[in-house]
């Protein structure tokens, strides 16, 4: 059995379609920024996130390269695909995206890399161990308990995702290498919050909670214990469902920057991030990605009012300013009366 067969089926999550569709936009377009899935255990926030890898599109990669270069994105190669397209091209191929852990122990040199002084001093050739962030280069990067890792870790995270590029300097040598992923994050509330300057960096945010309608938690357990029983079996009924999402994800990415944005959609989403006292664009940026991701994922080719309608709460949720004696909290229908003009 494929270890993909062991995890439990995306299309079969029950419920939870805001932090679906949030997953689902970044990987349509990874501009959107990322997002940060905060809910109480047992929400299936990590089986949400870990079940990705069964949707997620072939892209085109070079050949042989450690950090899996987009061919696509000739900007931002390696040096070594760099060296190879000066010297006669580089060979493509297509591969899966993949999700990429980050162990919660993990060090700064696992994160970043390392670079080996004293092979570089006695030899003059650099040398450089890849950490995560090689490995996450064109993949998807989940991060378990975020809010559990140490600051400068998160900083380092968000930095590199923000650049697309990780820098690596040690007693004056410093080495750079392409890092542009998808950045997931999850988290119990509970058990301690981000600062405000992190939470600012995710693009979009979900906050989830269990569901109390007793009929859709005990399809929540029959489909569990379906799958524990025959996790290949349960996973090939619903194969074609996974594979028509697949297609659908793909084929969206393909299209999301011909999807036309007007004007008037612009003026929406300044109008909202003035309504909501939002400081900055980066919340604009992320809306106006998240709207234009929406609309290819439905199949269109022009972003409407409903994918403002469907988007907007993901961006602005924790963004919004607290007051001193009360947590400030999103409501959709002051987004909707904003978007109505009144």
């Amino acid at each position: 059995m494929s270890e993909r067969n062991l995890l439990f089926p995306f299309t079969r999550i029950v419920g939870q379609e805001e932090m679906k569709r949030a997953l689902m936009l970044n990987i349509v377009d990874p501009g959107v920024g990322g997002v940060l899935i905060r809910g109480e255990k047992g929400t299936a926030k990590s089986t949400t996130v870990r079940s990705l890898v069964q949707i997620l599109p072939e892209v085109p990669s070079s050949k042989g390269c450690r950090y899996h270069c987009n061919v696509s994105d000739l900007r931002n190669l390696c040096e070594e695909c760099k060296q190879r397209l000066s010297e006669g091209g580089l060979d493509s191929e297509m591969r899966q995206m993949e999700v990429v852990e980050l162990p919660l122990n993990a060090t700064e040199d696992r994160v970043s890399g390392s670079l080996d002084i004293e092979h570089i001093l006695s030899t003059g050739e650099r040398s450089y161990e890849g950490g995560v962030l090689a490995q996450a280069n064109g993949n998807l990067l989940y991060v378990d308990e975020v809010n559990l890792l140490d600051d400068h870790i998160v900083d380092l995270l968000l930095d590199s995702a923000a650049m697309g590029r990780n820098y690596v300097e040690r007693e004056g040598i410093s080495f750079s290498h392409p890092a542009r992923f998808i950045l997931v994050g999850t988290m119990n509330p509970e058990e301690g919050n981000l600062r405000p300057q992190l939470l600012d960096r995710f693009g979009l945010a979900v906050d989830i909670v269990g569901n109390n309608d007793p009929d859709v938690r005990m399809e929540v357990i029959r489909r569990r214990l379906a799958f524990d029983s025959d996790p290949e079996g349960y996973t090939e009924s619903c194969a074609e469902d996974t594979e028509m999402l697949r297609r659908t994800i793909s084929d969206a990415r393909g299209a999301v920057k011909a999807v036309d944005i007007s004007d008037d959609v612009i003026h929406s989403v300044a109008r909202i991030s003035i309504r909501f006292g939002i400081e900055g664009h980066r919340a604009d940026l992320a809306m106006v990605r998240a709207a234009r991701a929406n609309a290819a994922l439905e199949g269109r080719d022009r972003v409407e009012t409903s994918d403002l309608e469907k988007t907007a709460g993901l961006v602005l949720r924790h963004r919004l300013k607290s007051g001193q004696f009360e947590a400030a909290v999103f409501r959709q229908e002051d987004l909707l009366r904003c978007l109505r003009g009144y």
